[in-house]
């Protein structure tokens, strides 16, 4: 009920009273009706003249997220036992009489009372802080106001405008990604030596700041705020720093965190910690047994937390307490994923590895820029905590495994999913896998088999597992789909939650369809704001049916961190740089280039496995610079960042080797320029040997192709890596167009009809038929698709366009680099190199402890 109902309401006393109507208010509320008495009567004061909504996806806000779409479930207020009176916030609580009052006056009376006011975000006590432009980033209206205001500035100084978030923790960096998705250059100011240091420790926050780097964002850390200058006209124009810097803003948002909003609570008598927050116990009762308090404005064991995940547990704490159960609020979660532009991130337990004896266990991954630490007790058995990022997709097995064996090798955590193989073991009943919730695994397994769920959406609709941050939701299949395989069911095939489709099935759907945008193919196939599984994927089959430029319009934010730059992260945070070489084919002209690229910009320099040479060391600001001297010698990207074909490999074949029949080079080079840019579910890698011999490994590739006296013989679904298989023979004695042919057709069905990053060699062990019915519909058009494949074929190769050259072409997509050119010169302090066999590497972690000592030795050079 709304609030046109209020005045009939003043004479009787609710049965609960509510004071807020944020998420954890309405969670409460839904708790309280779903497992109370009828006839209870519930009254809700929210100070917000609007519905509960989605805070945590207030972001999603700036990506067209209306506001209607973040509210929550408006069923709960709609109940005929709620009342709720929206903007009219309360100003005063009389515990003795048991009455609040609100702003309009209205004074309304209680039973039990429930204070969820839950908390504000300050501004720094700096001059300049409410000067035009400075903005906090809390509510609805106050982002509505942000984007307002940056429309209307831009427009007024006719350029780019220049934005600054004071604070880098959680909410700092989705403050920054939602300035950079307004096209403001965004600087974040953190006040502590890294990103997020409450919940990364020294060698994560450097990690997270590379990767926020490479996203177009801006860092600055060991910076303190001295005050905020203003323009002639009255407006923010630039932060100063206590140390005598000044950086230039046009906008400001402070996100220097959260504080209770206790205030009713202090003035009412109430026992308030020193430190914020209204005192309570484990039932969230505070000293008067009639006012309980849920949320950020409760104090527990003297902390007050700002996540919505121990909010909502303690609203069904409370809830159960007046229902007359007995429950217990266990205490704070503090885990947190975080996932801004691409960007991973996630802390869960003891991260910073407090508990005395406790053991680190670290993996770093060199080319994709990752780092995931697990910290163990000091038997390696119990799992304490941990960090990941750059990939996250551990979190949801992982999270639920705090404070118990861990059950296998660490590494099967970390590593790869191809690497090694994690425990199969089963979570227990009371393992909590969705923390925002609450919901166990054992909860999830009911959901199975007596509520008659099938998939995570289900699942989420009876138990609200996943229906937060969604972090959990990988977990949640993981389950669902073991519990329907216990029960002889299938579990979905669902590209993710926001899809109901199989990625073949969304393939054809957009290919039927003609949609070109995910936002569009999301409104029309899907539901929410996508993830990080449905992102790429969707952004790989746009480049085939659509084939724009991976930065061209929304393309730019659904792609991973590699393709984004269009070159290799490195563990120290730099990139490596790839040209194509085609069939390992380099003029000595090309190769003086880029010897003379390398040695100018101090790169190391390796001849990689597919026949191409790799230039490691390259800061972001000097990728365009460096694209813009290979494609003038010649060069274009080489692709290794993307999924996508790599290389055609080849020996010299029948031009100069003596046992050579066919021109096995010739065809190599034809081969990579006809399918260089082609975006699949994975890397593509091609072989062509001149002879039976065998010297370029054709038949470890996805395609293999070997010369014989009469013919190429064409090989399919071979690998390397850690799970190794030899390709098999599908097609034997092709000419050159017959085996360009079956190759078009191979691709595009693979890339049709692939999982998400699945190989061709388990997509061939899965295929109907096998490799009998694949040589069917290859050569026998037995589906009749094989004129749509030869024309999809044929229009990639005549749209193709390398990506390289088009950037440096677009004044825009350099923008998404300039913001570090004047940064070009400047050293970075955090780059040690080791001087090894006339070239350089990174300096280990000994070696960077040591470095003033080596640095004086002229051991350790730091790169200017």
């Amino acid at each position: 009920m709304e609030q046109g109902a209020m005045t009939e309401q003043l004479g009787a006393a609710a049965d609960v009273l509510v004071v807020g109507a944020g998420m954890v208010a309405h969670r409460f509320v839904d708790s309280l009706l779903s497992g109370g008495q009828d006839r209870r009567s519930v009254t809700v004061i929210g100070e917000e003249a609007r519905d509960p909504y989605d805070r945590v996806g207030l972001t999603s806000f700036f990506s067209g997220t209306t506001a209607d779409e973040l509210a929550l479930d408006r069923r709960v207020f709609a109940d005929p036992r709620v009342t709720h009176l929206s903007g009219d916030p309360v100003t005063r609580v009389d515990r003795a009489a048991q009455t609040v009052q609100t702003l309009s006056g209205a004074v309304l009376a209680y039973q039990t009372l429930v204070l969820a006011t839950g908390s504000y975000a300050p501004r720094l006590p700096v001059e300049g802080r409410d000067l035009d432009g400075c903005f906090v980033y809390r509510t609805l209206d106050d982002v509505a106001r942000l984007r307002e205001h940056v429309a209307e500035r831009s427009a007024r100084l006719g350029r780019t405008l220049r934005g600054a978030v004071i604070g880098g923790g959680l909410l700092g960096l989705e403050a920054a990604g939602a300035l950079q998705g307004m096209d403001v250059d965004c600087t974040v100011v953190q006040s502590s030596d890294r990103l997020m240091s409450a919940q990364l420790d020294a060698a994560g926050g450097i990690v997270l700041r590379r990767l926020i780097e490479t996203r177009g964002i801006s860092v600055r850390t060991g910076s303190r705020t001295s005050r905020l200058a203003a323009d002639e006209s009255g407006a923010v124009a630039a932060v100063e720093f206590q140390d005598g810097g000044r950086l230039p803003a046009d906008v400001v948002v402070f996100t220097v965190g959260v504080r209770p909003r206790d205030e009713l609570a202090r003035e009412a008598g109430l026992a308030v910690h020193p430190h914020g927050g209204v005192i309570i116990d484990e039932g969230c009762r505070t000293d008067d047994p009639r006012i309980l308090a849920v949320g950020e404005v409760a104090s527990f064991e003297g902390r007050a937390v700002g996540l919505v995940a121990p909010g909502y547990t303690m609203a069904e704490v409370a809830a159960a307490r007046l229902n007359g159960a007995d429950a217990s609020f266990p205490g704070y979660d503090d885990s947190t994923k975080l996932k801004l532009s691409g960007v991973d991130v996630a802390s869960f337990g003891d991260a910073m590895a407090t508990i005395p004896g406790a053991l680190d266990v670290v993996y770093t991954d060199p080319v994709a820029g990752v780092y995931k630490k697990l910290v163990l007790s000091d038997d390696a058995k119990t799992l304490l905590g941990g960090i990941l990022i750059g990939d996250a997709s551990a979190y949801g097995a992982l999270r639920p495994l705090v404070g118990g064996p861990l059950g296998g090798d660490p590494a099967a955590y970390l590593l790869p999913e191809d690497r090694i193989e994690a425990p199969s073991r089963e979570l227990p009943d009371d393992a909590v896998v969705c923390s925002c919730s609450n919901v166990t695994a054992g909860r999830i397994r009911t959901a199975v088999h007596e509520e008659g769920c099938a998939d995570a959406a289900g699942v989420k609709s009876c138990t609200r597992a996943g229906a937060t941050c969604g972090s959990c939701v990988f977990m949640v299949s993981k389950i669902v789909a073991k519990e329907l395989a216990k029960s002889g069911r299938t579990a979905s095939t669902a590209l993710c939650e926001h899809f109901d489709m199989s990625r073949r099935q969304l393939f054809d759907a957009v290919r039927v369809s003609e949609l070109t945008t995910f936002s569009a193919i999301i409104a029309r196939f899907g539901r929410g704001r996508g993830c990080d599984i449905c992102k790429p994927a969707l952004a790989s089959i746009l480049s085939v049916l659509v084939g724009e430029h991976v930065l061209d319009g929304e393309n730019a934010a659904l792609q991973d961190t590699n393709d984004h730059v269009m070159a290799n992260m490195q563990k120290d945070g730099t990139y490596s740089v790839v040209p194509r070489m085609p069939g390992g084919e380099v003029t000595p002209a090309g190769l003086i280039a880029i010897g003379r690229i390398a040695d100018d910009y101090g790169l190391y320099t390796k001849i990689t496995g597919g026949q191409r040479i790799d230039m490691f060391g390259a800061r972001l600001e000097q990728l365009p610079a460096i694209w813009g001297r290979l494609v003038e010698a010649g060069f274009e990207s080489g692709q290794a960042y993307g999924k996508a074909l790599r290389t055609v490999k080849s020996c010299v074949g029948s031009t100069w080797c003596r046992y050579g029949v066919l021109d096995s080079v010739g065809m190599a080079v034809r081969l990579e320029l006809r399918y260089r840019g082609l975006r699949a579910p994975h890397k593509l890698k091609v072989g062509v040997s001149g002879c039976a011999r065998e010297c370029a490994e054709a038949r470890s590739k996805d395609v293999g192709v070997i010369a014989t006296e009469t013919g190429w013989n064409m090989y399919v679904g071979g690998n390397g890596g850690f799970s190794p298989r030899h390709a098999e023979l599908l097609a034997s004695e092709l000419d050159d167009e017959g085996l360009i042919r079956a190759i078009d057709r191979f691709f595009m069905y693979y890339i049709r009809t692939a999982d998400r990053l699945q190989r061709t060699a388990p997509w061939c062990e899965e295929l109907e038929g096998g490799l009998d019915g694949l040589r069917e519909v290859i050569f026998d058009d037995s589906l009749g698709i094989c004129a749509d494949l030869d024309a999809a074929m044929a229009r990639h190769v005549d749209r193709y366009e390398d990506e390289w050259a088009a950037t440096l072409r677009d004044p825009e997509k350099l923008r998404r680099f300039g913001s570090f050119v004047n940064a070009a010169d400047t050293p970075d302090p955090s780059l040690a190199y080791v001087p090894v066999r006339g070239q350089v590497r990174p300096a280990t972690a000994d070696e960077r402890s040591a470095e003033s000592i080596l640095i004086a030795g002229t051991t350790l050079e730091v790169r200017r």
